[in-house]
């Protein structure tokens, strides 16, 4: 059946504002995909950047992505002129967009892109609603918490970070539904992996990580000593052939790649997953329940990955190693903890069964359920009984 929402029709639209990143992004696609499974019909509008991730992932017949002109928040003051110009500027066709469009609501997926959209909702009465996977909400979140109608929050911790007037709802990070189908198997067979090696897998995201790159050069010649064990390398556009070059003459066996949209297969085939410590990596690794070495990005002025490995490490399903920016620091203190956890499988199964107590992969289905009550769609069977008794409020 076709969800209707009064006045329009029988169609629906719904907007997303956020972009830039993997992290910003993928998270909105799982609800995009979510809502797309109850309201056949359903159109979205994506709120982006003019980076190429942001056409690379929303990159589908029912998606329109709008590519704000939009520089990141300055902290220098001679810039703040053009900053305001360029926001206030993308604030208005933003509006228009919305107003023409009608859109039933508009969600935030955190990002300095998703500022001029969600102002602009504001002035047109739309409903906001914002997604916050990072244990500590970044700026634009903030912002807008106490505006919002609800904010979807990934750990109970949030909701320290944010006004006693917004509403908070735990329900776990979004994921796409590949995840729940994940197979071992079919991850060893997509990267031609072998089936009698275990499988580290080393990703510093949709965009690559250099120091986590370097640290792992740093001990290519170690990980050549390990004959039972094979790495998959996702390294980013930038690293890409110098981190090829380096395990082609290592001997070290391999699959290294910049990216791949098959990231599901690549964490069902990892034994060992050593990453950043991204809100959407962490949701997917403890998804499919794997043990993790996290080295958070040392760089984000609120340390944002730091809290969010806490939540992992705390719950004995990661262990940390702090990234000093310097491969001759980062090399020895990541081999020291592979060392351990490679050669103790009693160890990384219990991290991954914590981890995998963790996961809530059901969270894009309950985010899109309360949707459609906050966008007043008629006819939602149980929208929202099954959020009873799995999401946290707070206030």
């Amino acid at each position: 059946m076709v969800m209707e929402r009064p006045g329009l029709g029988g169609e629906l639209t719904v907007a997303f504002a956020g972009g830039g990143t993997g992290g910003h992004l993928f998270p909105a696609m799982a609800v995009a995909d979510a809502l797309a499974e109850r309201v056949p019909g359903v159109r979205f509008l994506f709120f982006g950047t003019q980076r190429a991730i942001d056409a690379r992932i929303v990159e589908r017949a029912d998606c329109h992505l709008i590519r704000q002109r939009l520089d990141p928040l300055s902290g220098r003051p001679w810039r703040w002129p053009a900053l305001v110009s360029e926001y206030l500027r993308s604030a208005r066709d933003c509006f228009d967009e919305l107003s023409r469009r009608r859109s039933a609501v508009v969600i935030g997926s955190g990002g300095y892109s998703s500022v001029p959209p969600l102002w602009a909702a504001r002035r047109a009465g739309i409903p906001l609603v914002l997604l916050n996977p990072d244990a500590v909400p970044g700026r634009a979140n903030r912002l807008f918490a106490r505006h919002a109608e609800l904010v979807f929050a990934q750990w109970e911790a949030t909701a320290e970070y944010l006004s006693s007037w917004a509403r908070v709802e735990v329900v776990g990070c979004p994921i796409r539904p590949d995840f729940a189908r994940a197979d071992r198997v079919a991850g060893l067979r997509r990267f031609e992996l072998r089936p009698t090696c275990k499988t580290l897998l080393v990703t510093g995201a949709s965009q690559g990580a250099r120091t986590l790159n370097e640290a792992v050069l740093w001990i290519l010649k170690w990980l050549a000593g390990r004959e039972d064990w094979q790495v998959l390398h996702l390294t980013g556009e930038l690293d890409l052939e110098r981190v090829q070059r380096a395990y082609a003459s290592s001997g070290v066996s391999s699959c290294v790649l910049a990216f791949t949209p098959h990231m599901a297969e690549a964490l069902a085939a990892a034994d060992l997953v050593v990453s950043r410590a991204g809100a959407s990596t962490l949701a997917e690794i403890t998804a499919l329940g794997k043990p993790s070495i996290l080295l958070p990005y040392p760089f984000h002025r609120d340390r944002h990955q730091h809290a969010n490995a806490r939540c992992l490490v705390r719950a004995g399903a990661a262990r940390l190693v702090a990234d000093s920016a310097d491969a001759a620091r980062n090399g020895p203190a990541l081999r020291e903890v592979l060392e351990e956890l490679m050669t103790d499988d009693a160890r990384r199964s219990a991290m991954a069964a914590a981890a995998q107590r963790m996961g809530r992969g059901q969270a894009a289905g309950h985010i899109a359920e309360r949707l459609l009550q906050v966008a007043g769609v008629a006819g939602v069977a149980g929208a929202g009984e099954s959020l009873k008794g799995t999401c946290a409020a707070a206030r």
